[in-house]
């Protein structure tokens, strides 16, 4: 404790001595200017300074201030440095708390419970809905198999004629005539709307026999390979009949319409172009049957000139007379009424 003392007392010697010494080289630098600069000195009208520090020690209090202001200033940064340091690693530390020491992942809000619930939402809205599609399913097969209980039924064949094919007018004259059960429908091309030729399936359906539906169906129109020009600026392919809103809402009605009763699946026949030329007709026939589930319901669409296209003809047409209007179709030097 002694050494402690001493080495104390020897530091302060030193300070004061060494303060002393400033305050002597302040106080003969002040001389020197005195001396070599009279005309710094004050006059008679000078103002007095009016200070209580001595003359000679003010140089060296000021440059003392100004060494203990920037002192100070850089203490308080060095405080406030600390001081942040430490809310930081405080705050890091309760966060670290917060959760279990194993668990060295950020925290994240529990969504689990919320996620669960709305998946039963929906899984039980589904389920409902199936049931409903159910019970529908059921109740109007029942009156189908009423209606049609009877040993002179004969199922419906649909034929769907657009005005745009060529002396489409004649086409209702050539179908066979030994088959009442095909009922031919010309619609307008340029005006009809997709409303228009449903209402007048289920119409002509209902004059044929009240609560039948459709078993086989034929579409007679223009298009090419993959699409089908069913109305004027209505054109089905495989990526609008999953987009437009009037194109589904109609094959699916169309769907409606088809027998559920048939124990064989429905068809629907595509003539008047092959729209099976490239494999975006085959994706158009499954887009279109996957839209009429669930009823049961293929697609086909063969050449004419083969064994599956004369036999597609021959459901629906006289053969020999299918064959005359098809020559004459494209030609103006003959009217067709003519050969009929």
């Amino acid at each position: 404790m002694g050494a402690v003392a001493s080495r104390r007392r020897a530091l302060r010697s030193e300070a004061m001595s060494s303060v002393a010494a400033k305050v002597r080289a302040a106080r003969a630098f002040g001389e020197y200017l005195s001396q070599s600069h009279p005309e710094n000195r004050n006059g008679a009208d000078d103002v007095p300074i009016r200070t209580w520090f001595p003359k000679e020690t003010l140089f060296s209090f000021q440059t003392a201030t100004t060494t203990m202001q920037a002192n100070f200033r850089k203490h308080l940064r060095m405080v406030g440095s600390r001081r942040v340091k430490a809310q930081t690693f405080a705050e890091r530390r309760e966060r670290s708390f917060s959760r279990s020491w194993s668990d060295p992942t950020p925290m994240k809000a529990d969504t689990s419970h919320d996620s669960r619930d709305s998946n039963d939402l929906q899984s039980s809205c589904s389920a409902l809905d199936e049931d409903f599609e159910g019970l529908d399913w059921e109740a109007e097969k029942g009156l189908e198999a009423v209606a049609c209980d009877s040993e002179d039924f004969v199922p419906p064949k649909v034929m769907l004629i657009s005005s745009k094919v060529p002396k489409a007018e004649y086409i209702p004259t050539i179908i066979r005539r030994d088959d009442p059960s095909i009922i031919p429908i010309l619609y307008d091309h340029e005006h009809a709307t997709f409303e228009d030729i449903l209402e007048e399936i289920e119409k002509k359906l209902n004059i044929y026999h009240k609560g039948a539906r459709i078993w086989k169906m034929l579409i007679f129109c223009q298009g090419g390979p993959g699409h089908l020009y069913l109305l004027k600026n209505k054109v089905a392919t495989f990526a609008k009949v999953e987009k437009e809103e009037d194109m589904i809402h109609f094959w699916k009605r169309l769907s409606r319409l088809m027998s559920k009763v048939n124990p064989e699946p429905n068809i629907i026949h595509v003539m008047g172009c092959y729209i099976l030329g490239n494999p975006n007709g085959e994706k158009l026939f499954q887009n279109l049957r996957t839209l009429m589930t669930p009823y049961r319901v293929t697609f086909e669409s063969p050449l004419e000139l083969s064994a599956q296209g004369k036999q597609m003809i021959e459901t629906y047409f006289d053969f020999r007379l299918y064959r005359l209007w098809k020559s004459r179709q494209h030609s103006k030097l003959l009217d067709f009424d003519d050969v009929l």
